[in-house]
């Protein structure tokens, strides 16, 4: 229990930053909601769908290969040969995406914005230039630089999108401080709109390079070909797994406002129903936290563990506190939906896709749970079974996409990508109980699971006017589910002198 103590204490320090962060920028989307209609959002939203695929091509899986190697043998070694790869690779991959940003940018329908793809390119570079040194400071158990560095980016970020969005937006129309516009004339341009978002997300990188930049004092250029080729055989799987997840993820984004009917949705158009599906895709973003900042700790605990003859009753009580958080979190959102469509979207319009969430939500826990089962094939060097299985999803997902988009729109979207996180999960179980069998509880996980969709949708059933007395009956839900967990798990949750004292806990 200790170990398991230990790999909570981690998460909850990575999830300081991870949590508080993404609740930051959850709070943007009310912003961002607030500022711009949904057709204005829309090159955000497809422009970071493909962000997600080029951000595996930058990192290309040298993340996973550098804990797989530097925890073993000389860290600064594949530290210093990792980072100056990354380096050399995403100047070269910037300057030619940079260079047919006009044809690209025309080719996704966006003309004469090619300035956003380029600063998204820049904020990409820098981003998976920072991934090594990032993940140095997991290696060497340091969470608090980590938190340190990512809560002032994030900060930085949301401060130069209250900047652009707000202040100078409003002088410049001239709300307030109009002594002001002149200057501000010279640094706000209403033409870029939702382009801020990106800029914002650029300068917030550009601040990590001096934030990070002890990380870089001792880091010394050098490329060995002999070496890299060893950790490029067993990164490439993984970028490849990396790439088909990543498609798996976002193929939605992608395919929704090329393949959806004309007036599909009563007078909207695709570009609307495409800046409604990504916002409301955001409110699942709880989940995402619980999952990253469990990613953070886990990964290079995994690998640390491998060798321990206790492993697999460890990864065990992993999964199972896992799923009873993500469940947890599952539950909290679902139910508190009319909350946040009250607070968070601030036009009627976005509310018509809020019905996606609970779907995508328990989307993401099933992705989750596919990381946890990962672990047999990551410690294995099996990393091969893992391009199969995410290649399985990323074919679901393009085919059911292309089949259900017309049928159901962006609910099509949200039933493909909760398939496809099922498939993965499933068949990674299956065959990680054929070639490195874990003792995993599947009862417990199957009930938590039923027993908080079963919750979710008799709830979805009852309407409440009033936003007060839903927010109490669904804390009253929530508590009751929890108290029901703590009797369930009454063995590892409650001392043994409490549950002497009281027979029904023994």
């Amino acid at each position: 229990m200790s170990v398991l103590k230990k790999l909570a204490g981690e998460t909850a320090l990575y999830g300081i930053s991870t949590i508080v962060g993404r609740s930051l920028n959850f709070l943007l989307v009310g912003i961002h909601t607030k500022v711009f209609l949904p057709e204005e959002l829309s090159v955000n939203t497809e422009l970071y769908g493909w962000l997600s695929i080029a951000a595996v091509l930058y990192t290309y899986g040298m993340e996973t290969t550098f804990f797989r190697f530097a925890s073993k043998e000389n860290k600064m070694e594949y530290y210093n040969l990792i980072l100056s790869a990354l380096i050399l690779t995403s100047i070269i991959l910037s300057i030619i995406l940079i260079s047919f940003s006009t044809p690209i940018m025309n080719m996704l329908g966006y003309p004469d914005q090619e300035i956003f793809m380029t600063w998204l390119v820049m904020a990409l570079a820098i981003d998976s230039v920072m991934a090594i040194p990032f993940a140095r400071l997991r290696l060497e158990k340091k969470p608090l630089q980590f938190v340190k560095a990512r809560m002032i980016n994030i900060f930085i970020n949301i401060f130069f999108n209250v900047f652009f969005l707000i202040f100078c937006k409003d002088i410049y129309e001239g709300k307030y401080l109009t002594f002001l516009k002149p200057l501000i004339s010279h640094i706000y341009f209403p033409e870029i709109g939702a382009g801020y978002i990106i800029l914002a997300n650029l300068i917030a990188n550009i601040f990590l390079i001096p934030l990070l930049w002890k990380l870089f004092s001792d880091f010394h250029f050098r490329f060995d070909f002999t070496v890299f080729k060893k950790l490029w055989e067993y990164g490439y799987p993984i970028m490849i797994m990396g790439l088909a997840s990543t498609i798996n993820g976002r193929t939605d984004i992608l395919l929704l406002k090329h393949i959806l009917p004309d007036n599909f949705y009563p007078n909207r158009t695709a570009e609307q129903a495409l800046g409604i599906y990504g916002n409301c895709y955001k409110l699942s973003i709880f989940m995402l936290v619980a999952i990253n900042a469990f990613k953070f700790a886990a990964e290079p605990f995994f690998f640390s563990k491998a060798e321990d003859r206790n492993s697999p009753k460890i990864f065990s009580n992993v999964m199972k506190w896992f799923i009873i958080v993500c469940v947890f979190l599952w539950l909290l959102v679902s139910l508190n939906l009319d909350f946040l469509d009250a607070f968070l979207l601030n036009k009627d319009i976005y509310s018509e896709g809020i019905g996606v969430v609970p779907v995508l939500l328990l989307a993401n826990l099933f992705l989750g749970i596919y990381y946890n089962l990962s672990v047999w094939f990551k410690t294995t060097d099996r990393t091969y079974f893992g391009t199969l299985i995410t290649f399985l999803g990323a074919g679901l997902t393009i085919i059911l996409n292309l089949l259900l988009i017309p049928v159901l729109g962006y609910m099509g979207c949200a039933y493909t990508f909760l398939i496809s996180c099922f498939a993965m999960m499933a068949v990674c179980y299956l065959l990680g109980q054929k070639f490195a069998p874990m003792p995993y509880d599947t009862i417990s996980a199957f009930g938590y699971i039923a027993s908080a969709g079963l919750l979710i949708y008799f709830n979805s059933q009852i309407h409440i006017s009033n936003l007060f007395v839903s927010i109490v009956y669904h804390l009253t839900i929530l508590t009751l589910y929890i108290l029901g967990i703590v009797l369930v798990e009454r063995k590892t949750v409650i001392p043994l002198k409490i549950r002497e004292k009281y027979a029904f806990l023994r």
